[in-house]
């Protein structure tokens, strides 16, 4: 079943619509093709549900909050005062991991969420080419869902910009 209303993610994202300025639908579509991905994976509590919302909301916000590619860190730091600000001070370490992981290109063996949230990622970024034992139809079902809107564009052209001025560090967030 597709989530297509989730308020917790809606309310974080809606703090930050304007430095998201005109790519906030792309972003949030993303946020929750994301997070669908994830749910899809397996059966989770409404704990680890929590996690997977808010570190989706914020895995790749720093894009546009930091003005850079090297988006991690700027990320990690807003998800880090909104869990202290929201008294979810306990989440920081298993979100931080999710959000710093989820361009790692193996296998995250711990059984932690971050190897779920990296699977959902990577789902989306190859537009469902890696599905993870998600059916084709469930991931059409849900990309239909929640279109693009540029998001994929988008980051071609800041991985382009960013590429061209650190040639020599052209993915930073790439981890093995």
């Amino acid at each position: 079943m597709i989530e297509k209303n989730i308020p917790q993610i809606d309310a974080i994202l809606g703090d930050h619509k304007t430095s998201l300025g005109e790519y906030y639908a792309g972003y949030r579509n993303h946020v929750y093709r994301m997070v669908n991905f994830c749910f899809a994976q397996r059966e989770l509590s409404e704990t680890d549900r929590s996690k997977i919302k808010i570190a989706g909301s914020f895995h790749d916000i720093g894009i546009w909050s930091g003005k850079t590619f090297d988006y991690l860190p700027p990320s990690i730091e807003l998800a880090r005062e909104f869990l202290d600000r929201n008294g979810q001070s306990e989440w920081i370490e298993e979100i931080t991991e999710m959000i710093d992981q989820h361009h790692k290109i193996r296998p995250i063996r711990t059984g932690s969420l971050a190897e779920i949230f990296r699977r959902a990622d990577l789902m989306d970024v190859s537009l469902g080419i890696f599905r993870s034992g998600i059916s084709k139809e469930q991931i059409q079902n849900i990309r239909k869902e929640f279109p693009n809107e540029g998001f994929h564009k988008n980051l071609l052209v800041v991985a382009g910009r960013w590429a061209c001025r650190h040639p020599f560090r052209p993915v930073p967030v790439l981890k093995f």
